[in-house]
Order: structure tokens, then C-alpha cells, then sequence
């Protein structure tokens, strides 16, 4: 297992070199990046989070993960600071026997991410700068699960 809350860029062929080594059948992988906001005018999404908090959440997720669908490796890298539009703000990557497994962990983990990890973002723009608030239909998604 991996995680990472960094302020630094990643590489998603690198973190992927050596990951769900062993018995493996299938590798799901997704990779976040900042979009603009509906007017056009993002500048920079801030993010913030609570050092040791933060990881702690993320692992405790993981790990369900691991258990419920029997990964046989998990990695959830997501950074925080001013990032631009295009630039990488996450990754999961689920390995498992099964893809099915694979892709259904992998979605739980994504929802619980959009949803429920201890990160808080703001949005700055040429007009100013406001709080992201969360969606329905994201808190809606964790409902499946």
C-alpha cells in the first residue's frame, strides 16, 4: 500500500513501475486532473488538508478497500497547494485477481475521495476566490457502498 499527500507533481508511469506485483489479473488506475470551473475563469485551486490526519484518513479507507475486495496492492496519491488547470491532483490505482474487483475498488475509493477525505479546496478566480462546496451527487455516490 501507498499513500501520499504531497505538494509535489507526479508521475503516473513511474508510480506505477513496480505496482501489483505478485498475483495479479488486474490493474485499475485513475488520474484526477484540475479542471476549469463552468465560467472559464479558474486561476488556482487551492488545497489545504491537516498533516498526520489527513494520511491517517487515507489509509483507514485503503485498508477497507484492501479487505473488502482482496486487493492485492492499493495506492492513493492526492497533493495539495495552488495547483493550475491541467495539472495532476490525484491518483488511485487498485491491483487485484479480478478486474472486476479492480474497478469497484477503485471507484469506492474515488468517491470516497470527492466526498469524505479531509481536503479543502478553494477556488480562485479573476473574481475572487470561494470555498468548493460539496455536492449531492457526490455524498449520493457513497450511498452504493
Amino acid at each position: 500500500m501507498r499513500i501520499a499527500v504531497q505538494q509535489e507533481p507526479f508521475d503516473p508511469a513511474a508510480e506505477l513501475r513496480d505496482f501489483g506485483a505478485g498475483d495479479t489479473g488486474a490493474i485499475v488506475t485513475f488520474v484526477g486532473v484540475v479542471r476549469d470551473n463552468e465560467v472559464g475563469d479558474l486561476e488556482t485551486m487551492e488545497i489545504e488538508h491537516y498533516p498526520g490526519m489527513t494520511e491517517a484518513a487515507l489509509a483507514g479507507i485503503a485498508e477497507e478497500a484492501e479487505r473488502r475486495w482482496s486487493l492485492g496492492d492499493v495506492m492513493v496519491i492526492h497533493r495539495y497547494g495552488g495547483l493550475k488547470t491541467g495539472e495532476r491532483i490525484m491518483m488511485v490505482a487498485t491491483a487485484a485477481r479480478h478486474r472486476k474487483a479492480a474497478f469497484e475498488a477503485a471507484e469506492y475509493l474515488m468517491d470516497y475521495l470527492k466526498s469524505r477525505a479531509p481536503f479543502w479546496k478553494k477556488e480562485i478566480t479573476r473574481s475572487g476566490a470561494e470555498w468548493v462546496a460539496a455536492k449531492a451527487d457526490d455524498e449520493a455516490a457513497l450511498d452504493r457502498w
